[in-house]
């Protein structure tokens, strides 16, 4: 069982995981850099750790230890106890889920490693609000999705904000960067696998049509809120492909554009 350790002072080094959660681009440099990430709330750090996460630590206040007690009983990392005002100072805003933990990424994989075996991906170009990403792979993996492929300046799937709005669903989704982009797009294709672009194109053929289930490999790309894809990623897709709309709508935010797609994609896929 893992001691629990109780902190009573904001600059206390041993909660340096946890400081100023609230700053973007200073967790964007220093995370991936010190091979960490934040799970907040008891579910997210559970499925972390069912996905085999290696816990760094845990941040909890009083109320949660009793809940997070079978996790602290098995852990062999410290465990911190604070009270509510300590946790809003060191991270920069209020926990009001009380539990925290840093936990240890692990190597990503490449893409030929995250192709083998799938039949439907998620591919995404220059998604950087990490609200999105943590939406979109919240739908892959709840709409049967195989896989999730990243352009190299997407936000990244294991910040707070995208871990907590997917519900861990980053944990369960493979995942990994493709570079260069989008000539290492040709990769799909040698896999199997037909890409289409997702845009509000009226050039672009409506998705039913296209009946995606019925292809043997598909790769769904979508593009980033507001600018959409790129002239170059449109370019190396197979064919444009864009959900109908009604009552004059002429799109839909890019998490709710890709739950359409992946249903659209997934649903009743060949073997089925």
């Amino acid at each position: 069982m893992a001691e629990i350790i109780t902190v009573e002072h904001p600059e206390d080094p041993r909660l340096g995981d946890y400081t100023s959660l609230t700053d973007v681009e200073l967790r964007r440099r220093r995370e991936p850099a010190e091979g960490l990430f934040i799970a907040e709330g008891e579910k997210v750090v559970r499925r972390a750790l069912a996905a085999g996460y290696r816990m760094r630590s845990m941040l909890l206040t009083p109320k949660w230890v009793e809940v997070m007690r079978d996790l602290i009983e098995a852990a062999d990392a410290p465990v911190y106890q604070v009270d509510p005002a300590l946790a809003e100072a060191v991270t920069g805003y209020h926990v009001h889920r009380g539990a925290l933990a840093s936990m240890q990424r692990k190597p990503l994989p490449d893409a030929a490693a995250v192709l083998a075996g799938a039949q439907r991906v998620a591919v995404m170009e220059s998604v950087n609000d990490h609200t999105n990403i943590g939406a979109i792979f919240r739908s892959a993996a709840a709409l049967g999705m195989d896989a999730v492929l990243l352009s190299p300046d997407c936000a990244d799937p294991l910040y707070r904000r995208s871990v907590k709005v997917s519900m861990g669903a980053v944990f369960s989704v493979p995942y990994a960067r493709l570079d260069p982009w989008p000539a290492s797009l040709e990769t799909l294709r040698q896999a199997g696998f037909q890409v289409l672009a997702l845009t509000p194109s009226a050039q672009a053929e409506p998705i039913d049509r296209v009946a995606p289930h019925r292809m043997p490999r598909a790769a769904l790309l979508l593009g980033a809120e507001g600018d959409g894809l790129s002239r170059r990623a449109l370019a190396a897709a197979d064919r444009l492909v864009r959900i109908p709309m009604a009552h004059d709508v002429d799109s839909l935010n890019v998490g709710a554009a890709a739950a359409v797609a992946f249903y659209a994609v997934a649903h009743g896929r060949p073997g089925e």
